[in-house]
């Protein structure tokens, strides 16, 4: 690339004047002294040229106004090289001749450019356009005048555009040229191919068409989608149809005028496949011998099978299914012996014979299979016998037990587990038939059977049952034989002992028919009461170690604790009235004892237990506290004070003596009792001022604001009795003494003096007096103050603290005063509270004397404006400040004031101190006043001062005072500062070639004096200064000459600015230039073409070459990536991208391809350049070529099938024939192949023969008659390379066979009796008959029959033909033919003749099974303990018991299996029973909390295959007989035995017999599934209990401690009123814990401090105001509340148990007054509120919005205290969730009232009658005797008379009992009023007695009464009528009831009092003691 600009004008151009080159060598030279001349004209020189170019004026290019010349030309050969295609002008001011040029580039050399005249010049094309290899040309024209100088010249920027023209061939993309396609794809995308087209437009858009080359146009398809070609298969492949398609695809471009170009590609599709066929055997051997002593390897026989599907031949696997003796090899087929064989062993096999299950496998190497992979086919290997066996046992020794008197032909059990009582001798015939019998003989026992073949179960019984006794003997030995029957010395034995086992036939017999015990009352848990004992002359549990005692019954049974084992009766639960001797003196029990731990025979004892009197009644008092008062220095109280106490013991014994003693109170010692009377005295006269204060007890008036005048003294009486233990009782007694003013008020100083400042302000205090009255009490200690002489209106005095003060607006200034008073004196005196003439005071004399202060500020003179220069020297006084002060004594002082101080700067704009401290260059003297320079000023710091000076007086008195003033100064101008630039250094870049006049960078420096204009210069290197030029004015830096990167990557120079002052200054910045480079080099390879060599079984990533290649650019521009094209290397090779490291990618196959041409490309700038066109690259071409490896195996053809030939086949004919080839080089040794038989070749039967390297032969080598059967022949093939490749293959020769054996019977033995029940249903499997062949193929495939008999048994049964299946065709009938004797027929398949063979046996029916098992207890109590890991616990459920007896012809029959299952209880599968083990675990994790107990029903069964009988199944098997031998079930028809009938009463039950619906009585022969959902169905519990078959199993969960507690709610609120007693238990915090036992035991203790808000009179409260039970919960008062105290309390409680897991909740108690209580009157028990209150309140708290807090429930007392226990008050007070107070009365009321109907329904519902305040403040009424005591009588009188007819009119009523009942049991008037009961359309009210109802004139006898339904039941539904008693009653009364109440309402009418402030029910109430029908009748109004 050339550095400077090429003249295009014939050479006439600036290029030859190059003054850099001048400058370069002058500067070289510059050191000779010879060349001074020369240098002084070479400046000369430059100085002229300078001048003319900086007078020159550029030219400029005539483009008329465009920034850009574009030209479009097409592309060649439509655009010939050398057209002329475009024409230059320009023009130039100055008329200087023009040359035009361009810069050398890449892009510039497509043009020519020649100069025709000064102003012209033509553009012709220099070279070929081809678009396809660049679409544009970017060419920088230059244009310059004579002038302008060499490296100075104008540029214009031109682009040539080329077009396109349609001269390119579609071309495809890499593509898949061979496409495999599965057959029964579905039609669906093939592939996608794509061909590109360089031209643009429609000349570059491609269509695709697609051809095939047989005709076969209908399959494929292909579609244009976004420039691609979708090929699509448009019908299904068959492979056997077509299995190969050629396509020819066409990429045609869509040309519109011209040629059209198309690109062809071909593709090859290929139809795989599938797998879809299963392998199928084609060589089977069916049967083989074997000798038993064969050795271990034996080839037995082999099969043979190939893949069903021939287009892919999977390789088969073979493997025997489940064989310890043959195995197979997988490859070949081969069955061999794998252990030495023993024809009597007995695993899989009958008489030697072994039946292989062989499989074959196709090994797919794909998922896609579709048809079973697996097939199977079944060979018999019979084993030929020798006789090697004696008989026997199955053990050596066997224990067995019987019960005594066992009956005849008892089998005996035998003891150990898992006993095998077998006998065997596997030998055939009679070597296997040996004889049974016992030595010594006995005529106890016999052994069965006494002959047997080959193997027997043998049994021991009961021969002789009479001999049989327990108490004789207890042990039996004998030894038994077998003996074979031919060789009498081959023979065993086995030692048999036998246990006699007791039987449990005594009963339990008690030591007492009747205990007497006796016991103490209120006696503790585990008192024992007595002991019962009893003993059984049985052993064992039978006896008196198994004795338990049990059901301990009678009125305490329930509070006592029976052992079971030892018989002691303990107190299970102590307290309540069983154990209390004055309501129960005697208790009768039962116990009963029974044997074979608690499940044998029992007798039953009684027990008489006494209960002993002890003293547990303490003493009581009738009041809860007594109360009395005394005077102050009074000997006696006011009343006299007697204390009683009552005891309830028995009267005239030590236990009701009661004695009265002071036990606790502080003045104790001054008070006595008399022990006897109780009469309480005080001992001396009382000081009140001397008695201690107790706060606590404070009454103290918050009005009055002294102490109460009533001190109180607390005194603990006990009463206590004589008895023992001594019982006592303590009650408090409280003594108020009350105060007497006694005492003056004494003031502490008699004379006070005080000296204030003259200007004191009004209501500033002066002093305090202060008097004490000695009186203990308000009001007497209460001291008032006044001032009586001396205050002149100046001065007052607090009456209360005695605080004189200046009277508001008063001045006290002297000055200001006519007779300048400066002393006040003031006569104070001092009275107290008392009354009357008890009033006492005191007096004080107050001097208050006045002081002057000094109180003038200064004045400062006038201060000027001034001017100062910069710089000015320190020490320079600038102005003298002058100020002056009225006062006498004045003390001046001057300072600046900083804060008031401003500068401001040449612009105006604020200098703040923190920037400049224009302050500290001035000093101000603080006496003389002189303002001084102490520090040089800086006029462009700051320009203008303003000054503050402030005068202040110090000798001021109060306060400060300052005079201000403000003193102007202006700083003038000095040229003391540099220009500064505004950056320290300038560091910018810039790329080459940039065009001259492009922008570098702007310097900017700044002068902060006057004097600002600056000029800049460059300094530096004089080559860095000739590229580039500097604006001297604006400081601009701009290219003025070529720059390269590769001769200059950095230009560092200097600039330096200069200012306009005199002296000017100046100063330098240094500027960095960094030039960048461009992308205009290109890559080049170092090094030619190279070939290289490699093996071909070079691994991936063998390193083949490292290329190298360089850029002469840097950085990214000079980076190089090596890319390599894919399509050379085919995969095979990779490159590294950084590198250049060539390697191997991928497994090399020499015969697949031995050389590649490898193009490798380089590239600089790929990472960021390459996509966007700005990367430059290279090529180089790199050839590989592979040396051949032995690595490749033989490959042989042999017969796919196994070759068939006779065994007559001759010795010269060929057998097969073998192929061979080899993929490697065959002119070598690798491909070269050796044939050999290595194994199978058996005998040496058959001969191999090689004819050349790759073919041989197979022929037999001898004859092979009798060798039929398959043979596998390994061929062995090995080529000749080192290491050479080996292959094995098989070769299956098939010798075919005749058939000459018939079919033998394996299993069953012939004459073989089978056993089955009569029940057995049609269709049963009664055995499975096996023959077997001893052919091959056809003949040795077996079929079977039933043979004819002559009593037709043959039709009570079928065979199935195939599997030999022996199943039942039609009902047994035991009683018409107990055996039926048969004959199977097994026949071959053979060929001409088919041969056959018979099978006897004998068919015995069984009777069935009579009765089920049955348990003998009717209930199971068991323990689980929670959380316990399932399976951890294991408990075993106790045995049954069978009435069955096996039948004397059957002696062969043993007992069945007793299986138990859960029936019921166990839904949700947290139990598991064993069926067989009977042992019952727990199958999911138990939670006590959850559940706490469950009740299982078990059922035994000896349906033991049965094992989903449960639940609802269960249900329906009522009337269902359940056969346990066949697992079918045969419905209970009508004269049917039915064995649950026999067996549900082995067990007493209370009830025989179920009642239905409508008392109809339902058994087990009654029921039907209709009765499945009726009380008399199987899961009712009556069932369950009364059926023997059933046992009911209680399960208890035992705690473990896994909860924590739990507070019933995280907050709980109550309240105290002040009236409540020290030591009240007044609430409850309870938690609760789901545990139990001592893990529920809960612990409550308070957390923290208790906290006080808004409270009043609680200051002297010092200890806990409340304790908390630790136990109970409860919260007791810990203070005596007084009236006048307010406020609420909060802390927080916490509830742990035993173990250390706790919860929180925070209570809040509120103080309150006794008025503010609301009283709610229920109609419901006490136990009934308390039960449902907690809802009440949180329903009653969530409607109101407020907190609700319950604070006393109790029985309702009538207002003349009598008690109605129907009713319930509740008393309760509301708080305001908001501040916490607590609401009054009335505003509860109204509340109620505003939400009344949202409380209906509550109200309803829990039958609230009345809500009134909790103390009604009754007002007393004066004496109404007159009319109202006539009106009363009356009233009585007609009540009376009413009630005798009521009676009457019930009494003749024939049916009225039952109303008469009704009437006793509920109100007789239903809660109506008696104006309802004809107004029924009256609205009833909502609420009782709220504000809506009490309102003064509201009379309750008008209103409805309240709608209670709480008595309303089915039997009150006819509540109309004439037959009802309540309306009967009703009718009749309601006349006279109307008329009696209108009249009383009347009367209290005529009183305003008693109508505002009663009601009619407490007047009537309070009236009348009779009208007590007139009373219940108003009880349901609203009152």
């Amino acid at each position: 690339m050339c550095n400077e600009p090429q003249s295009q004008s014939n050479g006439h151009g600036i290029g030859s004047m190059d003054y850099k080159k001048v400058r370069l060598k002058g500067l070289r030279h510059r050191s000779s002294p010879r060349h001074i001349s020369s240098l002084h004209l070479q400046v000369i020189i430059l100085t002229a040229l300078i001048s003319l170019v900086a007078s020159n004026r550029p030219p400029r290019f005539a483009i008329d106004g465009q920034s850009e010349i574009v030209l479009r030309l097409k592309e060649s050969p439509e655009t010939k090289v050398g057209t002329l295609i475009y024409t230059l002008k320009g023009y130039d001011p100055d008329n200087d001749p023009l040359t035009f040029g361009k810069r050398n580039s890449h892009d510039s050399e497509i043009i020519r450019i020649e100069n025709t005249s000064g102003n012209e010049a033509k553009i012709f094309l220099a070279k070929e356009l081809d678009r396809e290899l660049q679409d544009e040309y970017a060419i920088v024209l230059t244009l310059t005048d004579s002038h302008y100088s060499d490296h100075n010249y104008v540029t214009q920027s031109f682009l040539l555009l080329v077009e396109d023209i349609n001269d390119n061939v579609p071309t495809f993309l890499p593509y898949q040229n061979a496409i495999e396609i599965p057959e029964g794809s579905a039609p669906g995308v093939v592939t996608t191919l794509e061909a590109t087209d360089a031209d643009e437009g429609a000349y570059g858009q491609v269509v695709y068409y697609l051809q095939e080359l047989d005709g076969d146009n209908e399959v494929f398809s292909i579609a244009t989608h976004q420039g691609k070609g979708i090929l699509r298969l448009q019908k299904e492949l068959d492979y056997e149809r077509k299995s190969l398609y050629q396509l020819r695809v066409l990429a045609i471009d869509r040309a519109n005028q011209g040629p059209v170009n198309t690109g062809t590609a071909a593709i090859l599709v290929k139809v795989k496949d599938l797998e879809d066929q299963p392998p199928e055997f084609v060589e089977v051997q069916a049967v083989a011998r074997i000798a038993e002593d064969a050795p271990v390897g034996t080839k037995v026989l082999r099969v043979r099978a190939i893949d069903g599907d021939r287009g892919i031949n999977n390789p088969i696997a073979y493997a025997l299914e489940a064989n310890d003796l043959f195995d197979i090899d997988p490859h070949t087929g081969i069955v061999h012996t794998l252990t030495e064989l023993d024809r009597e062993e007995q695993s899989d096999q009958v008489n030697g014979a072994h039946i292989l299950r062989i499989t074959a496998t196709e090994l797919s190497k794909s998922n896609t299979q579709m048809a079973p992979t697996t097939v199977r086919t079944e060979v018999t290997i019979i084993v030929s016998d020798v006789n090697d066996e004696i008989p026997t046992f199955g053990e050596t020794v066997y224990r067995c037990e019987v019960n005594e008197n066992a009956q005849t032909n008892t089998p005996l059990n035998f003891i150990d587990e898992e006993v095998q009582n077998v006998v065997f001798d596997h030998d055939e015939g009679n070597n296997g038939t040996f004889r049974l019998f016992l030595d010594p003989p006995n005529d106890l026992f016999e052994i069965v059977p006494e002959l047997a073949v080959n193997e027997a179960n043998f049994m021991l019984r009961v021969k002789n049952s009479k001999s049989l006794d327990f108490e004789q003997f207890t042990e039996v030995n004998f030894t038994i034989f077998a003996r074979e029957v031919d060789e009498p010395s081959r023979w065993s034995s086995a030692h048999v002992q036998i246990f006699i086992r007791d039987q449990n036939d005594n009963f339990p017999e008690f030591s007492q028919t009747i205990y007497n015990a006796s016991v103490l009352e209120n006696s503790e848990q585990d008192t024992i009461i007595t002991h019962v004992q009893a003993v059984d002359v049985d052993s064992g549990d039978y006896g008196t170690m198994g004795i338990r005692y049990t059901n301990l019954r009678g009125g305490i049974a329930h509070l006592l604790n029976l052992n079971p084992i030892t018989g002691v009766i303990s107190i299970k639960q102590s307290g309540g009235t069983a154990f209390d001797r004055e309501i129960i003196s005697r208790h009768y029990l039962t116990v009963e004892a029974i044997d074979s731990a608690g499940q044998g025979n029992r007798n039953t004892a009684q027990i008489i237990v006494d209960i002993l009197d002890v003293n547990d009644n303490a003493p009581t008092f009738p009041q809860r506290q007594y109360e009395t008062k005394l005077l102050e220095n009074q000997a006696e109280f006011e009343t006299p004070l007697q204390l009683e106490a009552r005891d309830a013991d028995l009267n005239g014994t030590e236990n009701s003596q009661v004695t009265y003693e002071i036990v606790e109170g502080m003045y104790r010692s001054n008070f006595s009792i008399d022990p006897q009377s109780g009469l309480l005295r005080p001992v001396h006269r009382f000081d009140f001022e001397e008695l201690v204060d107790r706060s606590s007890r404070s009454r103290s008036d918050p009005q009055a604001g002294g102490s109460s005048s009533i001190r109180e003294i607390d005194l603990l009486v006990r009463a206590r009795d004589s008895g023992i233990p001594m019982l006592s009782t303590v009650v408090p007694v409280l003594i108020y003494v009350q105060d007497v003013n006694d005492n003056a008020p004494i003031f502490q100083r008699s004379f006070y003096a005080k000296t204030v400042p003259e200007d004191l302000p009004g209501g500033s205090s002066v002093l305090q007096v202060t008097a004490v009255d000695g009186d203990g009490s308000s009001p007497n200690n209460v001291v008032v103050y006044r001032i009586q002489t001396g205050a002149s209106d100046k001065f007052i005095i607090n009456s209360e603290t005695g605080v004189i003060s200046v009277a508001q607006g008063a001045n006290l200034d002297p000055d200001l005063t006519d007779s300048k008073r400066s002393l006040y004196t003031l006569s104070v005196i001092a009275l107290d509270g008392g009354l009357g003439n008890s009033q006492l005071m005191t007096t004080c004399t107050v001097n208050i004397s006045i002081q002057d202060v000094n109180n003038k500020p200064p004045v400062l003179g006038e201060m000027p404006a001034l001017k100062i220069v910069e710089n000015t020297p320190v020490g320079t006084l600038v102005h003298r400040i002058r100020a002056t002060d009225l006062d006498q004594q004045a003390i001046l002082r001057y300072k600046l004031n900083p804060e008031h101080c401003e500068g401001r700067s040449e612009e105006g704009a604020l200098v703040k101190s923190s920037e400049y401290d224009f302050l500290g260059a001035f000093e101000v003297d603080p006496i003389e006043g002189s303002l001084k320079v102490i520090k040089l000023m800086d006029r462009e710091r700051v320009e203008h001062i303003k000054l503050a000076i402030t005068v202040e007086d110090l000798a001021a008195a109060k306060g400060r005072q300052i005079a201000e003033g403000f003193l102007s100064i202006q700083v003038l101008d000095e040229n003391d500062n540099n220009p500064k630039f505004r950056l320290p250094f300038y560091r910018q870049s810039i790329t080459e070639n940039s065009i001259n006049g492009a922008m570098i960078v702007n310097v900017l420096a700044s002068d902060v004096d006057k004097n600002r204009t600056i000029t800049y210069a460059l300094e530096g290197n004089p080559t860095y200064r000739s590229l580039m030029h500097l604006d001297s004015q604006t400081g601009e830096i701009v290219v003025a000459s070529k720059i390269d990167h590769e001769q200059h990557q950095w230009l560092n120079f200097s600039v330096r600015a200069t200012d306009s002052g005199v002296p000017s200054r100046s100063s330098l910045v240094d500027v960095y230039i960094t030039v960048l480079d461009e992308n205009d080099n290109n890559p080049y390879f170092v090094g030619g073409s190279k070939n290289y060599t490699i093996s071909e079984n070079a691994p991936p990533g063998t390193r083949v070459a490292t290329l190298q290649a360089g850029d002469a650019d840097s950085g990214d521009f000079g980076k190089i990536t090596f890319l390599m094209d894919r399509i050379s290397s085919q995969g095979k090779f990779t490159i590294d991208a950084d590198t250049g490291v060539l390697t191997v990618a991928d497994r090399l196959d020499r015969e697949s391809k031995d050389s590649y041409n490898l193009v490798i490309e380089a590239w600089d700038n790929y990472q960021f350049g390459f996509l966007a066109g700005e990367s430059r690259n290279a090529f180089k071409q790199v050839f590989i070529s592979l040396m051949d490896e032995n690595d490749n195996p033989p490959e042989v053809s042999l017969p796919g099938s196994c070759v068939l030939i006779t065994e007559y086949h001759e010795l010269h004919e060929r057998v097969a024939s073998i192929v061979g080839k080899d993929a490697d080089d065959p002119t070598t040794p690798n491909g070269r192949l050796d044939f050999a038989i290595t194994q199978g070749n058996t005998d040496g039967m058959f001969e191999l023969r090689q004819l050349d390297a790759w073919n041989a032969q197979i022929f037999a080598s001898k004859s092979l008659r009798n060798r039929f059967g398959n043979y596998s022949l390994t061929i062995t093939t090995r080529d000749l390379g080192l290491p050479a490749n080996i292959v094995h293959s098989t070769l299956d020769i098939c010798v075919s066979d005749f058939n000459d054996h018939a079919p033998v019977f394996v299993r069953p033995l012939h004459n073989t009796t089978v056993r089955i029940p009569e029940n057995a249903t049609i269709g049963t499997l009664i055995l499975q008959a096996y023959a077997s062949d001893a052919d091959m193929g056809q003949n040795a495939l077996v079929r079977y029959r039933l043979k004819p008999d002559p009593l037709g048994s043959y039709k009570m049964f079928e065979v199935n033909g195939n599997t030999g299946e022996l199943f039942l065709r039609e009902p047994l009938n035991r009683e018409k033919q107990k055996i039926h004797e048969i004959r199977i027929e097994a026949y071959d398949q053979g060929l001409p003749t088919s041969l056959s063979s018979d099978l006897d046996l004998t068919i015995y029916v069984r009777n069935v099974n009579d009765y089920e098992p049955q348990f003998i207890v009717n209930e199971i109590s068991v323990n689980f303990t929670e959380h316990s890991d399932p399976g951890s616990e294991r408990i075993k459920l106790p045995d049954t018991i069978d009435k069955d007896q096996l039948e004397l012809d059957d002696p062969n029959e043993t007992p069945n299996q007793v299986c138990y299952f859960i029936v019921n209880g166990n839904e949700a599968g947290y139990f598991r029973l064993d069926p067989e083990s009977h042992i019952l675990t727990v199958d999911r994790e138990l939670d006590r909390e959850v559940v706490a107990n469950f009740t299982l029903y078990v059922r035994a069964t000896e349906n033991c295959g049965n094992d989903s009988l449960t639940g609802v199944e269960k249900r329906r098997r009522m009337g269902i007989e359940i056969n346990n031998r066949l697992g079918g079930f045969l419905h209970n028809q009508q004269g049917g035995y039915d064995r649950f009938k026999h067996s549900r009463q082995l067990r007493s039950t209370e009830t025989n017999e179920y009642e239905g619906e409508d008392g109809e009585l339902a058994s087990y022969e009654t029921y039907d599934g209709s009765q499945e959902d009726h009380s008399a169905g199987l899961d009712a519990p009556t069932h369950r209990e009364s059926d023997s078959t059933v046992v009911k199993v209680k399960v208890r969960v035992l705690d473990i401690n896994d909860n924590p507690p739990r507070f019933r709610s995280k907050i709980f609120t109550g309240g105290i009123t002040t009236n409540a007693d020290f030591g009240l238990k007044f609430m409850r915090v309870e938690a609760t814990d789901a545990d139990e036992g001592e893990y529920g035991k809960i612990g409550y203790y308070q957390v923290g401090e208790i906290r006080q808000t808004l409270s009043e009179g609680l200051e002297n409260v010092r200890k806990a105001p409340f304790l908390l039970d630790p136990e109970t919960g409860e919260v007791q008062l810990n203070f005596d509340p007084q009236k006048g105290m307010k406020g609420y309390f909060d802390f927080v409680v916490l509830a742990n148990d035993t173990s250390g897991m706790r919860d929180v909740a925070h209570v809040f108690i509120y103080l309150l007054r006794e008025d503010q209580k609301v009283r709610f009157v229920f109609r419901l028990q006490p136990d009934e509120l308390r039960s449902r209150v907690d809802s009440f309140r949180d329903t009653l708290g969530n409607i109101t919005e407020s907190i609700v807090n319950i604070d006393e429930i109790k029985v309702h007392e009538n207002k003349d205290g009598s008690v109605d226990k129907t009713k319930t008050d509740l008393y309760m007070h509301l708080v305001e969730r908001e501040d916490n107070s607590i609401y009054e009365v009335s505003e509860v009321l109204k509340l109620i009232d505003s939400h009344i109907e949202s409380l209906d329904g509550l109200f309803k519902e829990l039958n609230v009658l009345d809500t009134q305040a909790a103390e009604a403040q009754l007002l007393t009424a004066g004496p109404v005797r007159g009319p109202l005591f006539v009106w009363l009588v009356f009233t009585n009188l007609f009540l009376a008379t009413l009630l005798v007819v009521t009676i009457a009119l019930c009494a003749s009523q024939r049916n009225g009992y039952r109303r008469q009942l009704r009437a006793a049991k509920v109100n007789i008037f239903r809660g109506h009023s008696s104006m309802s009961l004809q107004h029924t359309q009256e609205p009833a009210t909502r609420v009782p007695n709220t504000n809506k109802h009490s309102v003064q004139g509201s009379n309750p006898i008008w209103l409805k009464g309240y709608d209670n339904e709480w008595f309303k039941s089915e039997e009150t539904g006819s509540i109309g009528g004439h037959d009802s008693l309540d309306d009967n009653f009703l009718a009749v009364a309601t006349q006279d009831m109307q008329e009696t109440l209108k009249g009383t309402a009347k009367l209290f009418n005529n009183s305003n009092d008693l109508n505002r402030h009663f009601n009619l029910y407490n007047q009537i109430d309070k009236l009348t003691n009779n009208a007590q029908i007139l009373a219940r009748k108003l009880e349901t109004t609203e009152l």
